[in-house]
């Protein structure tokens, strides 16, 4: 059995709906087990340092995790950087190495420097001896053909990012494009895991980019 967990954390609970599309979207396969745990401010203590034995151990237990939090100034939220801190013994002693990694934010804006937060995750995970699974779906809504119903509509290579309308009800917030995006990514990232563990085979989707077909014709149809 893949074992996986969710880590995040969700201030205002539009993060909560992204880590909860990934945890769908890895539920889906045999084979996986799945396991969310959210970080918040309570786990830290006085010294500023994050602690949760039960979220600690399933790490431990753990052959992949992937990471999730909100943009926030253009960077990882504070608790999460807290228990980001708080992982000094576990990198001691090596003990995440060799898992996999991955990684999720939400910002209320388009873009919201939310690269640097999951450039943020990577390196965290990098120091940790993680390997990281990236997107591995093209960017969407780029040409003339493209919507904001597109996959991965914005566009992210490190792992799935969402934008939350923030004065719309919850459940209406992220736009479904997101959250399709976030479920395909939890099933490629299970799907990796549980391959990298001889318990099911990975299929590699590769599909072709419509940005760059309909550039490449536009560019035919010029020339003649």
């Amino acid at each position: 059995m893949a074992r996986i967990v969710i880590v995040y954390h969700s201030g205002s609970n539009h993060t909560a709906l992204l880590a909860q599309a990934v945890h769908r979207g890895a539920a889906r396969l045999e084979h996986v087990d799945v396991a969310t745990h959210r970080i918040t401010a309570t786990q830290i203590g006085a010294n500023g340092r994050w602690r949760d034995d039960t979220i600690s151990a399933a790490i431990m237990a753990a052959d992949g995790v992937v990471f999730g939090c909100p943009t926030l100034m253009g960077m990882v939220s504070a608790p999460f950087k807290a228990f980001m801190e708080g992982a000094f013994v576990p990198w001691a002693a090596q003990g995440w190495k060799d898992k996999f990694a991955g990684g999720f934010t939400n910002s209320a804006s388009l873009n919201g420097d939310k690269t640097n937060t999951q450039i943020q995750l990577l390196v965290f995970a990098a120091q940790m001896g993680m390997m990281w699974v990236p997107m591995g779906d093209h960017p969407g809504a780029n040409w003339s053909g493209g919507s904001a119903d597109d996959n991965n509509r914005l566009g992210a290579f490190l792992g799935p990012m969402s934008q939350a309308i923030t004065d719309l009800p919850l459940e209406q917030s992220i736009p479904a494009s997101d959250l399709r995006t976030g479920e395909r990514y939890g099933e490629r990232f299970a799907s990796i895991v549980r391959h990298w563990r001889g318990e099911g085979t990975h299929v590699t989707e590769r599909v072709d980019d419509l940005a760059t077909a309909a550039a490449l014709r536009a560019a035919r149809l010029r020339a003649a």
